[in-house]
């Protein structure tokens, strides 16, 4: 009995290749916040922000980059 190609693609393994060939003509944005505290002090405080994604969709959503 053949599989049925809906079942196929249910199963489907995606490469490493693939995940990042999909961020990279989509992109991704990263955000977070980080602090380091001793003792309720707070000694560090680290602000995140990534933008991932190939130069081509950066230009197509208007990101420029700051020199």
């Amino acid at each position: 009995m053949p599989a049925k190609q809906a079942d196929l693609v249910k199963y489907r393994q995606i490469t490493l290749l693939e995940t990042l060939d999909r961020v990279l003509n989509k992109g991704i944005v990263l955000v977070g916040e980080v602090t380091l505290s001793v003792a309720d002090v707070d000694l560090i405080f680290l602000g995140l922000q990534v933008i991932l994604t190939s130069v081509e969709t950066a230009k197509q959503l208007g990101v420029r980059r700051e020199e």
